[in-house]
């Protein structure tokens, strides 16, 4: 996996950020320092977890591509958002993804943050990703990473901090997986809820129930060829895939203009040609500090839920033929980088264990609002997105448990995940 980042005694502060970061930066590149002329710092806006800073160091003579390969992405963590994440194991994740080529070199830790180099490309939008040339590209790179990479990496030690199981420890379908995985992350997460009302109390609860039972119902899903857990993303959202500048149709915009999810993509511009037309794309992931030990099925269902963006639109979720070719990419890809021959089988396998994981995602990061609504700084509506992401558990689990009663309109949701075409 490689040798262990530089570690910097040093922290990001947000109310003095050019100043922090380039202490930071020249930590790593002494003659920055001497450059604060040329040392330019770019804001990344669609983050809801982490400050994300682009560094970039316009030397004159240079061109765009020079600057570029020598950026730095300086990403300072969110408040109190070690409650949520393994900052140690998502360096692992970090290290043991560049080491496959699957991700920027990691440069530096930092008191509370990472630096690696910046991966030049577009950030997609939630149309992006609903475009086939995309969604083909991004379900070849999530086989890929599914395919090639191991746990054992990201893997609890016996006694480490967080390696209790909790009520998992008697549940026989969990307690023989390794741990971390999904489900003891979730009641991590949950131990972290608010309970000093009696509202809160009652609310958290509740979801350690839900959560056991949902452990119970599908926590031994067997995955392709009895592969129970693979390393998972977990955050495959439009704003962590990249796709690659050399794409025929990225040439609307600059290159280099900063990415947000509410500006006009390229990927989605009104002149686009149909799929046919278009040359074959090919993106990265970025931020891996959600990664975990997971069912395939859950990772690809996450991602699902990511077309229709924060907004949570869930009338442009993929439809079954939609999902039935994104994973037919997706198979055809893991078989050919696993050596072995696609089976129909596991087409129909999979689409029902995507299809049976597909409200664990609202459930995952339901729980994962409430908390952040009352730790995070940054300004987004944490409360009222938890509501909306634990209305598609709800609804998913009225489906799976026939409570939806005769005369019960359907959510718009499932409705639209039954939906064939």
């Amino acid at each position: 996996m490689g040798p262990a980042p530089k570690y910097i005694d040093l922290a990001y502060d947000h109310a003095n950020s050019d100043e922090s970061a380039l202490k930071l930066v020249a930590t790593l590149f002494p003659d920055w320092a001497s450059q604060k002329d040329t040392v330019q710092f770019i804001r990344f806006k669609d983050g809801i977890t982490n400050t994300l800073l682009k560094v970039i160091n316009k030397r004159p003579g240079y061109t765009e591509e020079q600057i570029d390969r020598d950026a730095v992405l300086l990403r300072a963590y969110g408040n109190g958002t070690q409650v949520l994440i393994d900052r140690d194991r998502e360096c692992a994740s970090h290290s043991l993804l560049a080491s496959h080529n699957l991700a920027p070199p990691l440069l530096a830790r930092f008191k509370n943050g990472l630096l690696y180099r910046f991966i030049s490309g577009k950030v997609c939008s939630p149309a992006d990703l609903r475009r086939s040339d995309v969604w083909r590209a991004v379900a070849r790179r999530l086989a890929e990473w599914h395919a090639t990479l191991p746990i054992s990496a990201i893997l609890d030690k016996p006694g480490e901090k967080n390696s209790s199981k909790g009520p998992f420890e008697t549940m026989s379908k969990i307690s023989s997986l390794p741990s971390p995985n999904i489900w003891t992350v979730m009641y991590r997460w949950s131990c972290a809820l608010p309970d000093q009302t009696d509202s809160q109390s009652n609310r958290k609860a509740m979801i350690q129930k839900e959560l056991e039972w949902m452990a119970e119902k599908l926590g031994d899903v067997p995955g392709i060829h009895s592969q129970q857990l693979i390393f998972a993303h977990c955050d495959l959202l439009h704003g962590n895939v990249i796709v690659q500048p050399s794409a025929a149709h990225l040439h609307h915009p600059s290159e280099h203009s900063e990415p947000s999810s509410s500006a006009s993509s390229p990927l989605t511009a009104p002149s686009m040609a149909s799929d046919r037309d278009v040359a074959p794309v090919k993106v990265h992931f970025i931020d891996y500090e959600y990664a975990t030990p997971s069912p395939v099925a859950f990772d690809i269902a996450n991602h699902f839920a990511e077309w229709g963006g924060f907004d949570c639109d869930f009338t442009v979720l993929p439809t079954r033929a939609q999902r039935r070719n994104f994973l037919s990419t997706y198979l055809q890809a893991y078989n050919s980088f696993k050596g072995r021959e696609f089976e129909s089988k596991e087409l129909e396998q999979l689409m029902a264990e995507v299809d049976l994981f597909r409200g664990v995602p609202g459930f995952y990061w339901g729980i994962w609002a409430i908390i952040q609504a009352e730790i995070s700084s940054i300004d987004f509506d944490y409360a009222n997105y938890a509501e909306v992401r634990m209305s598609e558990y709800w609804a998913w689990k009225k489906s799976l448990t026939n409570e939806n009663g005769q005369g019960d309109q359907v959510p718009v949701r499932e409705r639209r995940w039954a939906q064939d075409e």
